[in-house]
């Protein structure tokens, strides 16, 4: 006798499907953008409590969002010469927005108490993109305070944990948006990093996290570059969903200052390239901070530098690409953004002591000081690309240390020691800010802590503008050895 189920089509798992494959089943119509989005907003219901992913989720706009897809969907069956190439690209697929970007309507709070009350009437940029491609914007995801920590435990909202193990951090500062992919309840998730923010929750959440090259993806028409630390960028399960959002945020926007080429096809393709052997440059040693490096990482990196021999590369040591006092014009110019926040009345007495301590440092840098840190940087810059002329790619553990025990980094009674303890924790992720160069984390290794299975990942980098390359070469790591897919909260590896 048949199973009852024999013969009739399957309803898709949508927590188990990455961006690409949920538009693709939207526009084959297994689905419903009505029926995504109520399934979304139940598995929000069900889990944000546990897992710290979001601090607003706006319903009646995210049904309203699904309707009108399903409605251009409708119309587009409807056509004798449909092709659902015409389609946008992201039509019905569930996409937050990190809670340090306006969306026009919803709560702003940038993490912070001192912002409570304020509601955008614009979207961002970024924003509109992600809305011009079809995207629902269903919320907003939890950030620290202005996005300074690597660490996402807000005063305003419940601290973001990885669904690998919930007493511990997803990391920070796109750390809601990481907790929100990892454990399946969206696809893809908007976030930023400034010194790491998109890298350091791909790794404690098992995630594929991207930093694009300075003036790949704009701030505008609003925002500024300033010293060109940040970038937007995507948390995402695989890295073909964020080289479609690359190919999708890349639009620059009148009067931006930096500008990266456009790629040679698009960089979704460049994901279906070989990238060819590259000669590839190990570096373990922390760059930032002096600090010992948990086995883990380590055993991460030895797991990818051999799997990247077997992929035909040529792997190598590679050296330390300048000293590591150097790194203090970086301390200088986070202190200065930190005070050039602006503020309501009265929101200095509202900030954490690790905002308030920053801005504290910032009034102690002069404007030749600042000056000095600017130059710092470019010379930086020029001296990693000296460093590291030889290499194509240059491999590193994307964190020191297993994701942090919630509360194990923040420090409010010595602000100063949280702040050196996160650049023990991440003591190579800044140098891409710092430098403009792209960098990915990808999720190749895991291993037991404490009785519990953890992801661990291990960062890749390349030269300024090699966007392209990296995207080949993580598809091909990926491709030769995936990873686990969304983890239910608190059963960290075991699907």
């Amino acid at each position: 006798m048949s199973p009852p189920s024999a013969g009739r089509p399957t309803t898709p798992d949508i927590s188990e499907l990455g961006a690409l494959e949920l538009a693709a089943a939207l526009r084959r119509h297994e689905l419903t953008a009505t029926d995504v989005a109520r399934r979304t907003l139940e598995q929000i219901s069900r889990h944000n409590d546990r897992i710290g992913a979001f601090v607003h989720v706006d319903e009646q706009h995210t049904l309203e969002q699904a309707q009108a897809a399903d409605d251009l969907l409708r119309e587009h069956r409807k056509r004798q010469d449909a092709d659902p190439a015409r389609l946008p690209p992201l039509l019905g697929v569930p996409c937050p927005v990190k809670d340090l970007t306006p969306v026009a309507g919803m709560p702003c709070t940038f993490g912070s108490a001192a912002m409570t009350g304020f509601v955008p009437d614009s979207d961002d940029g970024v924003v509109r993109r992600l809305r011009r491609a079809g995207a629902l914007v269903i919320g907003k995801t939890t950030t620290p305070e202005f996005g300074f920590p690597c660490y996402t435990e807000p005063d305003i909202a419940p601290p973001a944990r990885t669904p690998w193990d919930l007493n511990r951090s997803a990391g920070g500062s796109s750390g809601g948006a990481a907790a929100a992919v990892a454990a399946g309840l969206v696809p893809i998730a908007h976030g930023s990093d400034g010194g790491g923010s998109l890298r350091i929750p791909a790794s404690a959440c098992g995630l594929v996290g991207m930093k694009a090259s300075r003036g790949l993806i704009s701030p505008g028409p609003s925002n500024v570059d300033g010293p060109g630390l940040a970038t937007h960028g995507v948390l995402t399960r695989t890295v073909r969903d964020t080289a479609l959002a690359f190919d999708l945020l890349r639009v620059g926007w009148p009067g931006d200052v930096y500008r990266m080429p456009a790629p040679r096809t698009t960089y979704l393709d460049a994901c279906e390239r070989l990238p060819g052997s590259l000669r590839i440059g190990v570096l373990t040693e922390p760059v930032i901070a002096d600090c010992e490096v948990h086995p883990g990482p380590l055993r991460a990196v030895e797991r990818a530098a051999a799997l990247l021999r077997d992929l035909g590369h040529r792997v190598v040591r590679a050296p330390r690409p300048f000293p590591r006092e150097r790194w203090a014009a970086f301390s200088a110019i986070w202190s200065v953004l930190a005070l050039s926040v602006p503020l309501p009345p009265g929101g200095e007495e509202r900030l954490v002591p690790l905002t308030r301590w920053l801005r504290g440092c910032g009034r102690e840098v002069s404007g030749a000081d600042y000056a000095a840190a600017l130059a710092s940087t470019q010379q930086l810059a020029r001296e990693v690309a000296r460093s590291w002329s030889d290499f194509d790619v240059v491999l590193t553990p994307t964190l020191a240390r297993p994701p942090a025990p919630i509360g194990a980094l923040r420090n409010d009674r010595d602000p100063a020691a949280d702040f050196a303890d996160q650049c023990a924790f991440t003591p190579w992720t800044s140098i891409y800010n710092l430098s403009g160069r792209p960098a990915v984390s990808l999720p190749v290794h895991r291993e037991c802590e404490d009785g519990v299975e953890l992801p661990y990942g291990v960062m890749l980098g390349a030269g300024l503008g090699e966007d392209e390359l990296l995207l080949s070469l993580a598809a091909q790591v990926e491709a030769a050895d995936p990873w686990p897919g969304p983890v239910t909260p608190g059963r960290g590896g075991s699907r």
